[in-house]
């Protein structure tokens, strides 16, 4: 396999459970780009979400059902230099390829992420882009509703997603920013408004906040968990 990152495969792994409704929009587009690897990773699905799948063309692992251990076991299964670990229900923009080729093959660069565009309407969501975006740039902290972008190597150096139910994304981020610059792409990553609709935006946003500051006050992650899935 070619040592210039920008010409090596891109495996974009896709964490699932129960995702039947996002997983038949969003897998034609990803396969239809050349040079990229395709691997969901099923945590244990009751609907069609595995069967889907399949019948469009993708390799389907399985593993528990903890999004950390899911995208860990897509990254031991992997093939391409550069990993891609996308949520199911966020779209990336044409042209992401060269993108992520590109930035990774600056020297200082340890990893990347996508502006966030969230698919919904109003003045709310506008704020949180923005908000969102801001806080990517500056303290270099994305999170994995972004598309995170990283080569294999690096990847496995900084000991892969933590073990842990909540905020994997943000430790994994946090290890490698102590590895060089986190690139934020122009590129969008495009997520779904579901969870700000269920919840509101304003719920929404004290819960994520509460959760980091818990987090970051050493609050035990399985605990956080249960709080941030209402139990």
């Amino acid at each position: 396999m070619s040592t210039d990152r920008k010409t090596s495969n891109i495996s974009i792994i896709i964490p699932t459970r129960n995702e039947a409704d996002s997983i038949g929009r969003l897998l034609p587009e990803l396969l239809a780009v050349p040079g990229v690897e395709l691997l969901v990773v099923d945590g244990g699905s009751t609907d069609n979400t595995v069967d889907i799948a399949k019948s469009l063309g993708a390799q389907v692992l399985s593993s528990s059902p903890s999004k950390a251990k899911q995208m860990n076991a897509g990254a031991e299964a992997a093939h391409g230099n550069i990993l891609l670990f996308l949520h199911c229900d966020t779209k990336l923009a044409p042209g992401f390829v060269e993108q992520v080729g590109d930035a990774l093959n600056h020297p200082k660069i340890s990893a990347g992420a996508f502006q966030l565009s969230i698919d919904g309407k109003g003045f709310g969501l506008r704020v949180i882009e923005w908000l969102v975006n801001f806080r990517s740039k500056i303290l270099q902290m994305p999170y994995g509703d972004q598309g995170i972008f990283v080569t294999n190597d690096m990847f496995f150096s900084v000991g892969e997603f933590p073990p842990q139910p909540i905020m994997e994304d943000f430790e994994l981020m946090r290890r490698l920013r102590g590895r060089g610059k986190i690139k934020i792409l122009p590129l969008h990553a495009t997520t779904s408004a579901r969870r700000w609709k269920k919840l509101g935006i304003m719920r929404t946003t004290v819960i994520n906040q509460a959760i980091i500051l818990g987090y970051l006050l050493g609050i035990n992650p399985e605990k956080l968990a249960g709080w941030y899935r209402g139990r």
